[in-house]
């Protein structure tokens, strides 16, 4: 007798709710159907399911997340870097208190000698016929940011050793869900052959028909949602093996919503802004906002990163804040809206020339209008760099170019080209190749929980409460 076997997942949703309905809608059918022919199958979510740019995700710190994961029907889910390094301890901690589904991960540790209820590092899971399946969860070893927040991320390929080893005695398929990055899920799949299948996540990528390596089937299906995966597995229990693997990734964005899951969408929203209501400040004028200029409100938030990180100079991207804020009331649903990205201050060092070259490239028309996705950042266009503690001279070629003629500390103090400095900024430069001297720094301290759009709150409180 040979019995198909059923696994549908997500993967990187980052709290695209617009799509969400659809994806209920798609997965409640999935289940029915397959539970109407007696067949196994198992939804599951492979991370970054929370992300904070959305009010939702904000007002409720991801449980509202995990509710309509709940509402889904998920089985399993594992936890990606926005759920690991963008809460509070204590709010990761409870974050799936109430979940329905276990939660995988075998890499992710308290530093504080408590570890949640809900934190497995494997589970097991039996068919309708007997079969007996191991699942593995990891995820994606940010160590920078996680032990700020008394977490620690594990070695995965050690997780892997200890953990296959326990699941060879007592399963027949072994899977991870796995929100490492498609390299680090084809490495796995060389070095591990009892692992069948790897569901992924975290690079965003799609596999429409999955990528066999080795034993293992790899597969992944893009991000926001925007398709589906499904794993169909075949066992011969005669033969008492695997005999066939097969994964899809379905795009669901013509599928029509599933309307409870709307209604329930849109009372999460209704609760979010009542919880975001607080007011931050009274405006008396608005405050502008342009990508391409120079604004006090930019200046006075890099002066803030600062001061407040206590570094020798500081400099922020324009782009950071999305639209102006108008005279009247300004609550914390305002101050969100505006500055949506789940960026922490950092301060790096770099010496005096790199630090020359930084402000250099910043200021070009390339930099500037740089439509950047990802690294944290969710604004349209990167915008013009401010600086703070520095006085940044500039002129224009014939061309119509700017360059940089001189650069001064504010007292008037040349750079040292062989001194290091400290400089405050956006932890998405510390990524990528956006300023490589900043990204290849040695040295580099990450300010958490803290979001730029806490720093921007504690701004308009000093600089313009009586304005």
């Amino acid at each position: 007798m040979q019995e198909k076997i059923y696994f549908y997942y997500t993967n990187d949703l980052h709290s695209n709710f617009e799509q969400w309905p659809r994806v209920t809608g798609f997965l409640k059918d999935a289940k029915a159907s397959r539970a109407a022919l007696g067949e196994s199958c198992w939804i599951v979510d492979i991370g970054d399911h929370v992300d904070r740019v959305h009010p939702i995700a904000e007002a409720f710190m991801g449980k509202a997340n995990v509710q309509l994961m709940n509402d889904a029907g998920y089985d399993l889910a594992t936890i990606g870097n926005n759920e690991g390094i963008t809460l509070a301890y204590d709010d990761l901690f409870h974050l799936y208190d109430d979940a329905d589904f276990r939660v995988v991960c075998a890499n992710l540790h308290s530093l504080n000698n408590e570890t949640p209820d809900w934190l497995k590092p494997a589970v097991k899971i039996e068919s309708v016929n007997g079969v007996n399946i191991g699942v593995i969860g990891l995820t994606a070893p940010f160590n920078a940011f996680y032990e700020l927040l008394d977490w620690h991320i594990s070695p995965q390929f050690e997780a892997l050793e200890k953990y296959i080893a326990q699941l060879k005695q007592s399963t027949d398929i072994i899977i991870l869900l796995s929100h490492l990055g498609l390299n680090e899920d084809q490495e796995i799949a060389r070095r591990f052959k009892d692992i069948d299948v790897i569901i992924g996540g975290h690079t965003h990528h799609l596999l429409r028909t999955g990528e066999h390596v080795n034993n293992t089937i790899i597969t992944a299906a893009g991000k926001h949602c925007a398709f589906i995966g499904e794993v169909i597995l075949t066992w011969d229990h005669k033969k008492k093996e695997l005999v066939k693997k097969e994964a899809y990734a379905t795009d669901i964005t013509h599928l029509a919503k599933d309307l409870q899951t709307e209604q329930t969408l849109q009372e999460m929203q209704e609760q979010a802004e009542k919880q975001l209501s607080k007011t931050v400040v009274q405006l008396d004028e608005t405050i502008e906002v342009k990508w391409f200029k120079h604004t006090e409100i930019m200046q006075q938030l890099t002066n803030t990163v600062k001061n407040w990180t206590k570094a020798d100079c500081g400099m922020l991207n324009s782009g950071l804040l999305l639209d102006q804020l108008q005279a009247g009331n300004i609550t914390y649903q305002d101050i969100h809206r505006i500055c949506p990205h789940p960026i922490n201050p950092v301060v790096v060092e770099l010496n005096g020339d790199e630090l020359i070259e930084v402000i250099r490239a910043s200021l070009t028309k390339d930099f500037m209008e740089l439509k950047l996705k990802g690294f944290g950042f969710r604004g349209e266009v990167l915008g013009r760099m401010v600086f703070s503690g520095l006085d940044v001279e500039t002129a224009f070629h014939k061309n119509g170019e700017e360059y940089v003629k001189n650069v001064r500390f504010t007292d008037g103090t040349l750079l040292d080209p062989d001194y290091k400095y400290s400089v405050a900024t956006a932890d998405t430069f510390t990524f990528g190749r956006l300023l490589p001297e900043v990204a290849k720094s040695e040295v580099k301290h990450y300010f958490l929980p803290e979001f730029l759009r806490d720093l921007l709150a504690d701004t308009l409180r000093r600089e313009y409460a009586d304005k």
